[in-house]
């Protein structure tokens, strides 16, 4: 089956050929692109398109790779066994499996989402190349050797905050997200709001495009903050005609906080 994006998830035919390529590879497919473009989404709808449970694992900046396959709880077993417990006596009672275990034990093929790895410290995506490329652990407090039913589809994204190790890289079938262009961008409006007036669209992504276009803007306006913003717009009952007004600069942008974040950019834009 071929991913070529989903009723809800607008693929572009370098993103469905990127899936399938990670797919066919069976390599972990390694998403970059600016914040708002889609990244995250792209795992669930992948799920949903070919009809397969997803494993979602968020990584934070604490997060170690050992969370990833399983935790010894140590501390549950001391106070058991000083409780008299039975349980004590066997140590897989102790065990909390990560998300990669739980992946490699499915009885049918998932999708693996290892969201926002550049998170983490700059040795967690070393830690993993073996458990990535091998698709086997070895659990040294219950002797058992780790080893995938069935090989996951594994989505990893990054928002560049850090590089990752060349050996890592390795391993992945990279894709960047573009920004899409304004045929595409009006298909994805489309998708969240069925029956809009398009003269209201059009004149709406005239002033988002206009607002990306402005120079020493720090944080452009992505894709999630437009689709935000006409929900504040539809909601505000902001007409054509008063979008008309915005875009010709006899009247501020209204719900300006929807598409920028910080105050430099609000100075610049009104």
């Amino acid at each position: 089956m071929q991913f070529k994006g989903t009723d809800n998830y607008i693929a572009s035919n370098d993103l469905s050929i990127a899936v399938n390529a990670a797919i066919s590879l069976e390599k972990p497919l390694l998403i970059k692109g600016e914040p708002g473009t889609g990244k995250t989404l792209l795992a669930h709808e992948i799920s949903k398109a070919l009809d397969k449970r997803l494993i979602t694992w968020h990584i934070k900046s604490t997060t170690t790779a050992q969370q990833g396959l399983y935790e010894y709880d140590a501390v549950s077993r001391l106070r058991d066994s000083q409780l008299g417990n039975d349980k004590v006596d066997d140590i897989s009672n102790y065990i909390n499996k990560g998300k990669l275990w739980d992946a490699f034990e499915s009885e049918e093929q998932v999708v693996l989402l290892i969201d926002e790895i550049d998170k983490a410290d700059i040795e967690f995506p070393n830690d993993l190349l073996l458990e990535l490329d091998k698709m086997e652990f070895f659990c040294y407090e219950t002797g058992q050797n780790i080893v995938a039913k069935h090989r996951p589809i594994i989505i990893i994204t990054s928002n560049n905050e850090k590089e990752l190790p060349d050996a890592f890289l390795r391993r992945c079938f990279f894709h960047y997200i573009t920004f899409p262009d304004r045929e595409t961008l009006k298909e994805i409006v489309d998708v969240h709001y069925e029956g809009l007036d398009q003269r209201l669209v059009q004149r709406a992504m005239n002033i988002f495009y206009a607002i990306r276009e402005q120079r020493n803007i720090k944080k452009k306006p992505s894709t999630s903050e437009l689709i935000d913003w006409i929900k504040l717009l539809l909601v505000g009952k902001i007409t054509e005609e008063e979008l008309n007004e915005v875009e010709n600069g006899a009247s501020p942008t209204p719900y300006l906080g929807a598409l920028l974040k910080n105050e430099h950019d609000s100075k610049i834009v009104r």
